[in-house]
C-alpha cells in the first residue's frame, strides 16, 4: 500500500484553495478517488463548477452559507458549528470507509481555530489516517501541533494584494 501523506497550505496570500483545488484536480487526473469538504466558504465558488463535473472528486455541498464566524451573531455563530460539526464526522466517515485517496479540507485552519472541528479529535485523526490517504489542509496560521503532523507545509505569502487598494473580491480570481 502506498504512503498518503499531509499537506497544508497556509500564510495571509491568495493561492491556498487554488493550490489545494489543483492538487485534486492532478491526482483525479492520475485516477484518484477525491473528497473535497469546505469550511466557512460560500457555496457560490467558480471552482465548484468544475470540481463537480470530474467523476473522481466528490464535493461536500453544504445547505447553507453564514459569510464570515467573526461577524455572525451569536446564533448564526450555534447553527454554523452544528453544521461543521457534522460536515467534519461524515467527511471522516466517508474516508474511513477506504472509498477515497484524497481528502481536502478548504479552510479547515480557521475551521479549528474557531472550534467548529474537534481540535483534538483532528489531531488524533491526523496521526492514525488510513494509510493510503493523502490529505490536504487550507488556511491561515495552523496550529504547532498542525505543523508537527504535516509532511508539506507551504507558505503563501502576500506581498501585494488589490484588496490593500479597496478592490472587492473578483468572480473567477479569487472565488
Amino acid at each position: 500500500m502506498k504512503q498518503g501523506m499531509i499537506h497544508i497550505y497556509c500564510g495571509d496570500g491568495k493561492g491556498k484553495t487554488t493550490a489545494a483545488t489543483g492538487l485534486a484536480v492532478r491526482a483525479a487526473g492520475s485516477g484518484m478517488k477525491v473528497l473535497f469538504a469546505r469550511f466557512l466558504k460560500n457555496e457560490n465558488s467558480a471552482e465548484l463548477c468544475v470540481l463537480d463535473r470530474i467523476s473522481e472528486i466528490e464535493v461536500m455541498h453544504l445547505p447553507k452559507s453564514y459569510g464570515f464566524y467573526q461577524k455572525q451573531t451569536k446564533a448564526q455563530k450555534k447553527e454554523t458549528q452544528k453544521m461543521y460539526a457534522a460536515l467534519w464526522n461524515r467527511a471522516l466517515e466517508q474516508v474511513k470507509s477506504g472509498a477515497y485517496d484524497m481528502l481536502v479540507m478548504d479552510e479547515f485552519m480557521a475551521a479549528d481555530r474557531y472550534g467548529l472541528i474537534p481540535h483534538e479529535e483532528a489531531i488524533q485523526f491526523l496521526k492514525e489516517k488510513p494509510e493510503g490517504l493523502e490529505i490536504v489542509l487550507t488556511g491561515r496560521d495552523p496550529s504547532e501541533d498542525l505543523i508537527e503532523a504535516a509532511d508539506y507545509v507551504s507558505e503563501i505569502r502576500k506581498v501585494k494584494h488589490p484588496f490593500d487598494c479597496g478592490i472587492c473580491a473578483r468572480r473567477g480570481i479569487e472565488y
